[in-house]
């Protein structure tokens, strides 16, 4: 097992490798050729350009004042300016909340940290009872000495414990309060203030029955303009347009590659030749203009035929559709009502901004959802447990024996002390971490598989797979293979009572492979974080090689978002491990309170600088980041009752019993109090933002503006051209007209009800009485 020295020279290494990845940023930030992989934020906005360096070639690529060089740590406090307000307009609601989750660690564990240590490690250390004869068979370190372990069996000390897992309770419930509270504060003025979106105005209906005698477009008017009467506006039907969509992606890439072409031809004056074969690396040569104008005219004709045929064809068209109001309340009512006696009928539910929608999603069909779900919750379930098995060979693999076991010819140098300390404290982690490269590709596809239709869902989804594969595998699994496997000898020659104590003791022992965990994914891996070097090389590489135009370039340097998805599951099992080992190995506290400091200072400039949020859902995922840490504290307090139990403390374990108790109701408490204002619209908001926005601004043409908001992108072309005088008027009258209700059933041709015409293409392919009726 590890020795405090190993701990610390792990330490030592892991401490440098952060150092030596955050001056290799400083540097590299500061040349003008990379200006564009640091702060690649700013260019996509508009509000930054390359750098001018005038005189010597040189200074294009290199920065030759040596005066920056002295503050190349300055990014630091520059991260840490700009005011919260000031974050929230320039990166969104979504990424300034996401930095909240890494504040609210340093406001639960510095506390914690000092109480732990100012009470728990001196209980702890000045016990002795890892010295006894009835634990000699568990392996221990000098680390193992500051947790719980080493207090003797039935001693009174365990009363300081309790005491202070009821502290580390009040005060970790009191913090998640102030902050559910106050991002909830921050969503609703947010929203409140929020611009005019055609989210604000638009729910998505699914599972729309089919009818014999008129479209899903005629059907989804007719029925709201009988059950929204006075607030229903206009409807777009969703089409299944994947197919298109993947020609349209194709044609534009040979477009690109056209431009490129183009501007070879304008600086050589040598009309340029490609092969056609595999990869143009084999096959007939040909001239490359000519080719791609062929290939080009060839997937246009594509296109316009597989275009009409998605407009065309009923089967193109889904049971589903976009519905867009008059007002945000009678948004707010539709969204939030059931709308039929069959409640799996006209299912409604808030439209995800036009950019959040994962349109390929929608052309699947509603009763497959369950299906697909289903198929998915298996494979996950076996995708998490048969993935401890190789968990806990690689971890056997990284250790000191079995390296040696299976390569006993390394004994000699693995005996070395530089290298030992190495393996054990920098080897286990990284085995682990590179063990997980893949995960959260793999989780993204079954969440795309299931169905779910925005961005935003299916990164919150993959992100509670995430989280629950990390608590299962990263957390359990490393403890219980761990102690099982190390530990399998003693198992052996003990009798079956003995397991739990064993167990018991094995557990806070673990502590010493989570602080190199630490030490590798947090404070090294935070670092390689800021340093960027897969995506600078990558930049360089498509910025030699591909980059042909100036949108190749931007999208060269597009970083992306941050990436909830795999951020938050991972800052949680941070979460996890301080709550679970404040109270029996509080040695892990430092190290976590470094991870959480130094991650907000990271990520602060990370979101300032680099990342572009894809989509803003008003911090939509704080209920699943308030819950994840209720169970983290949850398990602390269940892990803290076990031990006490193998430790045989039988006269103050029963009063741990309420902890648990307190702290569900606390989460059944704010589940109540806030989670409706992530959840749900109040109609107040809905009715005074409306008010407001008729007195700041009664002409708005809403219907003009909604219309097109929500056609799949690839039809938006095509649609955006085709207006009529028509359109015009009856966009611009569709708040004083009124008429009967048009339908195609037989069975009630002229249903009368007071209402609007919200769209053309019903009364024109309605029978001439009743366009006539539908006339004021």
């Amino acid at each position: 097992m590890a020795t405090l020295a190993d701990i610390g020279l792990s330490a030592a290494i892991n401490i440098l490798s952060a150092f030596i990845f955050l001056v290799a940023f400083a540097i590299l930030r500061l040349q003008p050729f990379n200006d564009r992989v640091y702060f690649p934020k700013w260019y996509l906005k508009g509000l930054r350009t390359d750098p001018v360096h005038g005189g010597a070639f040189v200074r294009k690529f290199v920065n030759l004042d040596w005066k920056a060089y002295l503050r190349f740590l300055n990014w630091m406090p520059e991260a840490l300016k700009m005011p919260e307000p000031e974050l929230i307009e320039h990166a969104g609601l979504d990424s300034a909340v996401y930095l909240r989750i890494y504040l609210i660690g340093l406001k639960i564990f510095v506390p914690i940290a000092f109480l732990a240590w100012a009470v728990l490690v001196p209980v702890n250390f000045t016990s002795g009872g890892l010295e006894g004869a009835k634990i000699t068979n568990v392996t221990s370190s000098d680390i193992d000495k500051l947790s719980i372990s080493n207090v003797h069996e039935k001693s009174e000390r365990f009363w300081g414990h309790i005491v202070v897992a009821y502290a580390f309770t009040f005060w970790t419930c009191y913090v998640l309060f102030k902050e559910y509270e106050k991002v909830a504060i921050m969503r609703l003025q947010f929203v409140a203030a929020e611009k005019r979106r055609p989210d604000q105005f638009t729910v998505l209906v699914r599972n729309i029955p089919p009818d014999p005698d008129e479209s899903v477009s005629e059907l989804v008017e007719h029925f709201f303009l009988v059950n929204h009467p006075d607030h229903y506006l206009t409807n777009q039907v969703v089409y299944n347009a994947n197919k298109l969509a993947k020609l349209i992606k194709k044609k534009k890439k040979l477009q690109n590659w056209l431009v490129y072409y183009n501007n070879k031809l304008e600086r050589t004056s040598k009309r340029p030749e490609m092969k056609i074969g595999f990869l143009g690396l084999c096959g007939k040569k040909v001239d490359a203009i000519d080719h791609h104008k062929t290939e080009i005219q060839k997937l246009t004709e594509e296109i316009d035929t597989e275009r009409e045929k998605v407009k065309t064809d009923p089967n193109s068209i889904m049971p589903a559709s976009f519905v867009s109001f008059k007002s945000r309340w009678g948004a707010a009512v539709c969204a939030q009502t059931q709308q039929t006696r069959n409640p799996t009928l006209w299912l409604t539910e808030w439209a995800p901004e036009p950019r959040d929608v994962y349109w390929p999603n929608l052309a699947i069909p509603y009763v497959s959802l369950t299906v697909r779900r289903l198929i998915i919750a298996v494979a996950f379930f076996f995708l998490t447990f048969f993935f401890m098995i190789p968990i806990a060979f690689v971890q056997s693999l990284a250790s000191i024996e079995g390296i040696e076991k299976a390569a006993p010819f390394l004994k000699p140098l693995i005996d070395a002390k530089g290298i030992k300390s190495f393996i054990q404290g920098f080897l286990p982690g990284l085995a682990l971490k590179l063990f997980l490269i893949f995960l959260p590709t793999i989780l993204m596809i079954m969440s795309k598989f299931e169905g779910f239709t925005s961005l935003s869902s299916l990164e919150r989804r993959s992100a509670s797979r995430y989280y629950i594969f990390n608590f299962i595998n990263v957390f359990l699994g490393s403890v219980l293979t761990g102690s099982a496997l190390e530990q399998l000898k003693s198992f052996i020659h003990q009798p079956a009572n003995q397991y739990p104590e064993t167990i018991g003791n094995a557990i806070p022992m673990k502590a010493t492979f989570f602080i190199t965990y630490i030490m590798v994914d947090g404070w090294a891996g935070i670092a390689g974080e800021i340093l960027m070097l897969k995506s600078l090389i990558i930049y360089h590489l498509k910025n030699f090689f591909l980059v042909k135009t100036e949108k190749d370039r931007e999208e060269a340097m597009d970083a992306g978002s941050i990436g909830f998805n795999t951020g938050e599951p991972r800052i949680q099992l941070y979460f996890l491990l301080g709550l679970v080992y404040a109270s029996v190995t509080p040695a892990v506290l430092p190290f976590i309170i470094i991870f959480f400091g130094l991650a907000y200072v990271v990520f602060r400039h990370q979101i300032i600088n680099v990342y572009n949020q894809e989509y803003e859902s008003a911090a939509a995922f704080w209920p699943d980041v308030h819950f994840r840490i209720v169970v983290a504290l949850l398990f602390s307090q269940l892990v803290l009752l076990g031990l006490l139990t193998t430790k045989k403390a039988a006269s103050s374990t029963p009063f741990l019993i309420a902890l648990p108790i307190l702290t569900i109701w606390f989460h059944r408490y704010c589940k109540g109090r806030f989670e409706s204002a992530f959840v749900r619209y109040p109609l107040q908001e809905a009715m005074m933002k409306d008010t407001l926005e008729k007195a700041t601004d009664p002409n708005i043409n809403l219907k003009g503006y909604l219309q097109n908001a929500y056609i799949h992108p690839v039809l938006k072309a095509s649609e955006d051209g085709d207006s009529s005088d028509d359109e015009e008027m009856l966009s611009e009258k569709w708040e004083t007209e009124s008429a009967l209700v048009p339908t195609k059933r037989q069975s009630r041709r002229n249903t009368p009800l007071p209402s609007k015409i919200s769209g053309v293409s019903s009364p024109r392919s309605l029978p001439d009485g009743v366009q006539n009726h539908a006339e004021p």
